[in-house]
Formats: structure tokens, C-alpha cells, sequence
């Protein structure tokens, strides 16, 4: 008969590396893709939106857990390998800025400033060369301070640019922003409330970058 200590060994290392995780980041701050069980593509979708939540509520580090992929055909882990090859896109897109393994079955990601969210796409030497859209009936929905914030900060991210701030251009620049951050707060309770607090947040780190 063989002796299965090692297999009871290795579930303690898994469990203290369980406990250990979750002194270290916390259940806001984990997302468990090897207990949710999604395919490839929920496992995408999931992910971005998770981290787009993430990073308009401050939280610089997270905790991704894929799992090893040691019940997959070939042993290749697919959720893992997912996982790894949209890091490279998010961070393009100002929601990622970098990421570490932090155990075979696990990744570490440190999330971008949310200003760099705003600015994704970006490049100074941008000039308009088309009509500016006026702001969006949304935008013209919200509340005067949410407004009256958007407005500010799309003068910071104007003038950064070096463009002059007219009236076409700020509208198009709160259109912008607002179609931006509106992708990360959220589907559920107060956006407005959870868009404001991103707006303030966005205009305290300098605006895009």
C-alpha cells in the first residue's frame, strides 16, 4: 500500500498558501477564477471587468487565481494562459500596469493610475482634425457637480494636451471621459455617486497621462 502522506502534505501547503493570500490581499482584492469555473472567453470578460472595477476604487494590487491547469487536456492551463495573454492588451489600455507570477497558480497584477485610463489612446501631439461632438444627452444628465467636475476635468486634460479649451472641445473631451469611466464603475448601485468619486480621483492625480 503506498503511503499518501506527500498528497496530505501538499494540501497543507496549498491551504496555508490560501491563508496566506488572504491576509495578504482579502476577498476585495481576489478574484477566484478556479472556483468560478468559466470558459475562455467568460474567464476575459470577467477579468476585465473585474479589474476596471478594481482600479476606480484605488486598490493598486490584486490577486488573480487561475489555477495550475492540472485537470486540463495536456496539463496546459487554458484559464491561466487567458489570463496571461490579455495582460499585455489591458495594459495598452491604461487598466494594467504590470504583473508577476506569485505561485504557479496565481498572478499578482498592479493596476494603472487611473489617469492613465483616461488617457489611453492618447498622444500629445494629437490635434483635432474633425468637428468636435457636443456632450452626449448623458452627460447632460447628470447632476450639476458631477458636471460642473467633468468640466474640470476635461480643462486639466485640454490643457495637458495643449489644446485650446473651447466650448466644442470640452464638450468633447467630458463626452470622452465620461463614455470612458462610465465602462468602470460599475453596473449595480449609485454610478453617478461611484462616476463622481472616479471624476475626483482622476482630477487629485493630474490629470491623463
Amino acid at each position: 500500500m503506498k503511503n499518501r502522506r506527500p498528497t496530505g502534505r501538499k494540501s497543507q501547503i496549498n491551504a496555508l498558501w490560501h491563508a496566506l493570500d488572504e491576509a495578504a490581499f482579502g476577498s476585495e482584492r481576489t478574484l477566484n477564477l478556479r472556483e468560478l469555473l468559466p470558459t475562455a472567453v467568460e474567464a476575459r470578460a470577467r477579468t476585465e471587468a473585474w479589474l476596471r472595477g478594481r482600479q476606480v476604487t484605488r486598490t493598486e494590487e490584486v490577486l488573480l487565481i487561475t489555477g495550475r491547469g492540472n485537470q486540463s487536456v495536456g496539463g496546459v492551463g487554458v484559464i491561466r494562459q487567458e489570463v496571461l495573454g490579455m495582460l499585455p492588451s489591458l495594459r495598452r489600455r491604461g487598466i494594467v500596469e504590470s504583473w508577476r507570477e506569485h505561485s504557479p497558480g496565481s498572478i499578482v497584477v498592479k493596476l494603472a493610475p487611473l489617469s492613465a485610463l483616461i488617457g489611453a489612446g492618447r498622444r500629445r501631439r494629437d490635434e483635432p482634425n474633425v468637428k468636435p461632438k457636443p456632450v452626449t444627452e448623458a452627460v447632460a444628465g447628470l447632476r450639476p457637480e458631477t458636471r460642473e467636475s467633468l468640466r474640470q476635468l476635461a480643462l486639466n486634460n485640454l490643457n495637458m494636451l495643449g489644446i485650446i479649451a473651447t466650448d466644442d472641445f470640452i464638450d468633447q473631451e467630458m463626452g470622452r471621459t465620461f463614455s470612458t469611466l462610465m465602462k468602470s464603475v460599475g453596473e449595480s448601485g449609485d454610478r453617478e455617486t461611484a462616476l463622481c468619486a472616479a471624476i475626483l480621483r482622476a482630477i487629485d492625480e493630474g490629470g491623463i497621462t
